[in-house]
């Protein structure tokens, strides 16, 4: 079975099985699936021409690093056991879920060859990493996906430092959900010593993944998706059926497990750290939802977002980071509160337990800390750091200016997420002209979704929020985490040539209409659609 995300219209019988689910055990939920045809050989093999090692400041055994400029990824299948009790059918890059790290240094110049060895064609896309049009992975818009059994080779220079992450674009609600996902980190010319330097990709995974075949069982529920103008009412009468629950609702309640780099719950693998060391932790979200966490035991600091440094972060202890999907925040502490700490989900979602990171000095004899009680503030963002001079101001003037309207609609008694009104590709694009200055205005106008949304081949500055100018550092993202109800003006120059995706990072949105596009007046692309392949852009 395919871990798989299921179309909102199947949701009433979803929540039947999960509500059935949750009086059940889980113990043995997943241990006797049926494994007939897959391929369990998870045994990586590492290219000849790439370096593999575990890095000597990452101490992460759970994921392995290649460096070096030439690389290999094979997009195959196997088996992925998130603890010992549960296992899921995984599509990765190099047998494992997350796929290796890629660690390179600015300024070089690296090839990735992708062999597809999987069923379906596939793709990579590096996210948030600033590569030519034709290097970006969108199937159909920037090259033809890659067919099994055949392979393609990217390549780019690696300008821009920080962290960052690769997936699959093609289909990629489905196929990223499935595992296809790694990290990319680009060292700094000037370097950033810490004394141990840690990488965390946060996903989620079904308990029972036989829900998600629902989505074609072509049964009717007799139900029709919230309008855009529908409001909570609080519980929903499942006997009645008087109102389907919101994406937003349902997720949770379909994604119960929680993993860091593929693993979830007690086997997930604990840091280890010495008293006095400076330790960086990159953490990166691959999946639906928005982690909300909590560093026990020590003051941090936000040294970054999505690879962009943030000015002067100031120490924060008590607050919780909330990560939304596509994301990235680097954090930054000193190990000095010797003992056994956690870093911690705590958000009401039912797989929120399962997100626990366990922080340990060596040599404690100590047990670790139990989660703390009691609600916690969250961090905001825009009014974290210092204020400094930056590349935009709200009072400039702008060549371009756009507004994204996003919203949750129904489109032919189905749910939609809608730019503007409309669903991809009906969405008009935002047209540009190399050089031009660009000032963009997103409203999530969903009653109750939470759409991440994301900007290809750029970064963008984010100016203000809910009509208040940014207070703390200058904010340069390029995955902007909007809640319902919430608006941004952010900007940005038009200085990669191309036709590149805008579109929100919950990928289930995006596959059900979420999508624009910014667009070079007079670019051409430089490969020929093939329409044998099946490009599926989102």
């Amino acid at each position: 079975m395919n871990k798989r995300k299921i179309r909102p219209w199947a949701y009433p019988l979803v929540l039947g099985g999960v509500l059935l689910l949750s009086a059940c055990s889980t113990a043995t939920d997943n241990s006797t699936m049926d494994h007939n045809g897959h391929n369990m050989n998870s045994s990586p093999q590492a290219p000849a021409e790439t370096q593999l090692q575990q890095m000597s400041a990452s101490s992460d055994s759970s994921m392995e690093v290649l460096t070096g400029n030439a690389f290999t990824l094979t997009a195959k299948e196997t088996m992925l056991h998130l603890d010992d009790k549960t296992m899921k059918n995984a599509w990765t890059y190099n047998g494992t879920v997350p796929g290796p790290q890629l660690r390179v240094k600015q300024g070089e110049t690296i090839s990735v060859t992708l062999k597809n060895e999987l069923p379906e064609p596939v793709t990579i896309h590096w996210h948030g990493l600033p590569v030519p049009n034709n290097m970006d992975g969108i199937p159909g818009v920037t090259q033809n996906a890659v067919k099994p059994n055949e392979s393609f080779t990217y390549k780019f220079k690696v300008d821009v430092a920080g962290t960052y992450w690769y997936h699959s674009h093609q289909n990629s609600a489905e196929q990223v959900d499935k595992g296809l996902y790694g990290s990319l980190v680009v060292e700094p010319t000037t370097p950033e010593p810490a004394d141990k330097d840690f990488t965390l990709v946060l996903d989620e995974w079904m308990q029972d993944d036989s829900m998600a075949e629902m989505h074609g069982s072509g049964m009717s529920h007799g139900m029709s998706a919230p309008s855009s103008d529908s409001s909570s009412s609080g519980g929903h009468n499942m006997s009645g059926m008087e109102m389907p629950m919101s994406d937003a609702e349902m997720m949770p309640l379909m994604y119960t497990i929680f993993s860091v780099n593929g693993k979830t719950g007690p086997a997930i693998q604990p840091l280890s750290v010495k008293e006095g060391e400076k330790v960086r932790i990159r953490l990166i979200n691959a999946g639906y939802l928005n982690h909300k966490l909590n560093l026990q035991g020590h003051e941090f600091k936000i040294v970054a977002t999505d690879g962009q440094p943030i000015n002067n972060p100031p120490l924060v202890g008590g607050q919780l980071l909330n990560i939304g999907p596509g994301e990235r925040y680097d954090l930054e502490f000193v190990a000095n509160n010797p003992g056994k700490w956690l870093l911690e989900e705590r958000s009401t979602n039912p797989g929120a337990k399962s997100l626990v990171v366990p922080i340990v000095y060596e040599g404690s004899e100590t047990k670790t800390a139990k989660s703390e009680a009691g609600d916690m503030p969250t961090i905001d963002i825009t009014k974290y750091g210092e204020a400094a001079k930056s590349s935009f101001t709200l009072e400039q003037k702008y060549d371009i200016t756009y507004q994204m309207d996003l919203n949750t609609e129904t489109a032919d008694g189905k749910m939609a997420f809608t730019i503007n009104g409309k669903t991809f590709p009906d969405v008009p694009p935002l047209n540009v002209k190399k050089g031009n200055l660009v000032i963009v205005t997103l409203v999530n106008k969903s009653p109750k979704d939470i759409h991440p949304m994301h900007l290809h081949g750029h970064f963008f500055q984010v100016l203000s929020k809910n009509g208040q100018p940014i207070t703390g550092s200058p904010l340069v993202k390029d995955t902007l985490n909007i809640l319902p109800g919430e608006a941004y003006v952010v900007a940005f120059e038009a200085d990669n040539p191309g036709d590149w995706m805008f579109h929100c990072h919950d990928l289930g949105h995006a596959a059900q209409g979420m999508v624009s596009e910014v667009k070079y007046e007079g670019f051409k692309p430089d490969f020929v659609v093939d329409p044998t392949v099946g490009n599926m852009p989102e």
